[in-house]
């Protein structure tokens, strides 16, 4: 028997249960229900209203960690949620809802379309650019249960059109610094 963990807490309003054949974890809360598969080596017992996970093999501990995150991840999705915002800034750059998702104008000679899951909701605003007074830029806020899911949309959205080192045109996440460089006629003037 591998070494156990500590156990997880589960918090009001949250259910918990575990298939008959034990391969199966599904969590449900206010905001939705949750499932993952449970890798054969990782044991997951339900007492007390704590989940105790541990490992069949001391080998199996890698298993055990991962396993233990993803359920923490789990209950805090479906009790609180989980929330990505992007920055969409550059004269012209906007993004705009669609009947099947998010739109995005990012200088490209077409519009490019995400569809979006039907359990992450998306907000999008005009906001006023910290960095330009005069400057508009755009606000998609992701939200969802699953925080694996919610990450993967934010990354594929944000590869769109990176931020610009030059200009600080693009796409980034809500706080994210950008170092601009400088260009070669600031770096030829220096010298």
């Amino acid at each position: 028997m591998a070494k156990k963990l500590r156990p997880i807490a589960i918090t009001q309003g949250v259910t918990v249960t575990k298939s008959s054949d034990g391969t199966t974890l599904s969590v449900k809360g206010t905001l939705g229900q949750l499932n993952i598969k449970i890798h054969p080596q990782v044991l997951v017992d339900i007492k007390d209203k704590e989940i105790h996970i541990s490992g069949r093999q001391p080998e199996s501990l890698v298993f055990v960690g991962t396993t233990r995150a993803i359920v923490v991840n789990m209950i805090k999705g479906v009790t609180q949620g989980f929330e990505k915002t992007l920055e969409i800034r550059g004269t012209g750059y906007r993004a705009q809802k669609t009947k099947d998702g998010v739109q995005i104008l990012v200088g490209f000679i077409h519009p490019v379309d995400f569809t979006i899951p039907k359990e992450i909701n998306v907000e999008i605003k005009q906001v006023p650019n910290p960095d330009d007074t005069k400057e508009q830029m755009t606000e998609i806020t992701l939200k969802g249960a699953d925080k694996q899911l919610v990450g993967e949309l934010a990354a594929e959205i944000r590869a769109t059109k990176p931020a610009d080192v030059y200009q600080g045109k693009g796409i980034r996440y809500k706080g994210e610094y950008v170092r601009k460089k400088a260009g070669k006629r600031a770096v030829a003037t220096q010298t």
